[in-house]
């Protein structure tokens, strides 16, 4: 459960750097996002949810 909340804990400091740092960019990225098409947004979420499980499956062995 620790891992758990360690990773939801990464996962808000990467998002508020993303808004700390450059909200301009962040910005352009979801006016960007809305206007792709819902099935290339279905694409990147499941590409990155499978570069996810690589990275955590590599780390954690």
């Amino acid at each position: 459960m620790s891992d758990l909340l360690v990773a939801l804990g990464l996962v808000l400091v990467i998002e508020g750097l993303l808004w700390a740092l450059a909200p301009g960019f962040g910005r352009k990225m979801l006016e960007a996002a809305a206007q792709m098409p819902e099935n290339m947004l279905r694409t990147a979420g499941a590409c990155a949810v499978a570069a996810g499980v690589v990275v955590v499956w590599l780390v954690r062995g």
